[in-house]
Parts: C-alpha cells; structure tokens; sequence
C-alpha cells in the first residue's frame, strides 16, 4: 500500500490519522503538523497530496520518477530533500533507493522508492519521545536524515569484515581469480557508494550552515550532528579503499615473494646437479688416457667426489637461504 502513515501531530503526540487528499488546517505554531509517509506512490496520488499541500510541480516530478542523486531544492516557502538509501545485498553488491520529502511549517512528506527500511521503527521511536517530537518538521528532517544515514553503517561493518577475510586469505595463500575479481567487485561498489556520500554531505552541510525556509536556527546544529555522522562513514569508506588497495599490493608482493624463493631452489638444485652431470659428461667421452679409469678404485674416487662436492654445495646454500 503505497500510504504507509499519514497522521496529524500536536504538541508531540498523534492526534488522528489524515487522508492524502484532505486539507488539513494547522496552527500556526510548529508544534503542529502532518506527517505523511508514502512508498512507491502513484502518480494520481502525488498529484493529489501536490494540490493539497501546494507542492511544487518540478519537486513532484522528481519525486515521482526516481534516480535522483542527494540535493535540496528551494521552492517558495518550501524545501524539498532527496537522500539515498543503500543496503548490502547478494554478499557484496550495493542496492541503492531513494527517498524524496517535502516540507512546509506545517508538514513533512516521505516519499520512498526501493528502500526496504521503512520509516515504521523511526515513527514509533519519536512517537515515545513527544518533547523531541514537538520540535517541528525541522527535527523531524533530521531524524529521517540521521536514520537513513545510521542504515549505511550494517552495509559498511559488513564489508568491512569481508576485507578482514580477504586479507588474511591473502596473507595465507595466493588469491585466486575469483577472488582478485571479488577485490575489485568491493573497490568499484565502494567508488559508487562515494558518490552518493558527497552529495549528502553537501545536503547536510546546506541544512546546517544556511538560511533556509522551514529550518529554525536552533535546528541546525542538529544538522552539524548528521554531517558529522556522513564524515565518519566517508573516512570508513576511504579506509576500505586503501585496505583494498592494501591486499592486492600484498597478495601481489607475497607471490612475487614465493616466486622469488622457487626460483632460488630451483636454480639451487640445478647447481648442485651441474656437479655429477659435468663429472660423467667428462668421463662418459671414454678416453684412453684418463688414468684413474685404470685402476679398481677409480670408481670410488669419482662417486665420493661427487658426494663431497654436492654436500659442501648443499651445505652452502642451505646457509644463505636458498634451500
């Protein structure tokens, strides 16, 4: 049902349930006013809650079609905030919605598109705290704010402990393509998550630093409280990049590392195979004039040398590190 809540409020406490399409007369005070939640409405309906509450026809346009990234609009006597929502989905994909609100002295509209977290918890929080509620549709604007921020943090924590697998599967052994692949998958969905935290950060910073229609000046350090809460998030995100970035170089590093030490062996053992194969490629020429082939010992002669040779090389190499 696309009308998700829609109630007057007066002086902090729900007075009565409205309809989209009734006029609602509120004091003049901001301790009263009307709170509308909507998901994924009709375009029948907005254009009803638009001739009800005089919503500008761009902002309902917007509403209405989606894809917007974060602003704020100025129409009047009247703002219109966009935010975007972002949940983690399929193990590291980032599902994005939207939420657009209007509002005026004497009311606040939702409006919400492909976000999963409804408004329902945050309605019955403010509801148990009536004095917070009476501040108006300006804290108000901060509370919807400040609860679709707090939704990013399961999205980075979550990510964050699948960086911690990453590295210390890197660290353990060689990363294999699907896992090189999952590296980058995460770095290119935190560049797009970026994206949307800048433009927020510009929304919340508007929100606290300027003179805006419906925003009391006692209301913007409440602002300041969200753009702080969107800076801890960008440095998290930015950590994640550079750990990220971190275990590729590592795994990169550690595999030229264990290359480096095959080789090492490699060429090791082939030193010390180059003894025997040089001592019977010389003596495998059958000469006549080699003497030591004369005698009965001479075959021991050359297997103990050989035995000597390659244990002094084994020795030496075993002592630098190669084997």
């Amino acid at each position: 049902m696309p009308v998700v809540a829609a109630y007057l409020y007066r002086d902090g406490h729900r007075v009565r349930p409205v309809t989209i399409d009734e006029n609602v007369d509120c004091a003049a005070t901001k301790d009263e006013f009307v709170w509308i939640g909507l998901a994924d409405p009709t375009e029948e309906e907005m254009h009803k809650l638009a001739d009800c509450y005089d919503l500008h026809p761009l902002a309902v346009e917007d509403a209405l079609k989606g894809g917007q990234l974060p602003k704020i609009d100025i129409y009047d006597d009247q703002l219109f905030v966009v935010a975007r929502t972002a949940q983690l989905t399929d193990g590291d994909h980032i599902d994005y919605g939207e939420t657009a609100i209007f509002i005026g002295r004497s009311h606040i509209i939702s409006v919400r598109h492909g976000s999963k977290r409804a408004h329902t918890a945050l309605r019955e929080q403010l509801e148990k705290s009536p004095r917070l509620l009476a501040h108006g549709v300006d804290y108000l604007l901060h509370a919807i704010l400040d609860y679709i921020i707090d939704g990013y943090l399961p999205l980075i924590e979550d990510l964050e402990e699948e960086v911690l697998e990453m590295e210390a599967k890197a660290i353990d052994s060689f990363l294999n393509r699907s896992e090189i692949n999952r590296i980058f998958t995460v770095r290119r969905e935190l560049i797009r998550f970026q994206r949307v935290l800048g433009p927020m950060g510009e929304v919340a910073q508007k929100l606290a630093r300027g003179e805006l229609p419906c925003i009391d000046t006692e209301a913007r350090h409440y602002f300041r409280d969200v753009q702080d809460h969107i800076r801890r998030v960008q440095i998290r995100v930015d950590g994640l990049r550079d750990v990220l970035t971190s275990v590729f170089e590592l795994s990169t590093l550690l595999e030229q590392q264990r290359q480096g030490t095959i080789t090492r062996q490699l060429a090791a053992w082939a030193a010390i195979l180059a003894v025997p194969t040089a001592i019977a490629g010389i003596y495998g020429m059958n000469f006549s004039n080699m003497p030591e082939t004369q005698v009965w010992y001479g075959y021991y002669v050359i297997l103990a040398l050989i035995a000597v040779s390659c244990g002094l090389l084994y020795r030496q190499f075993r002592k630098v590190g190669w084997l």
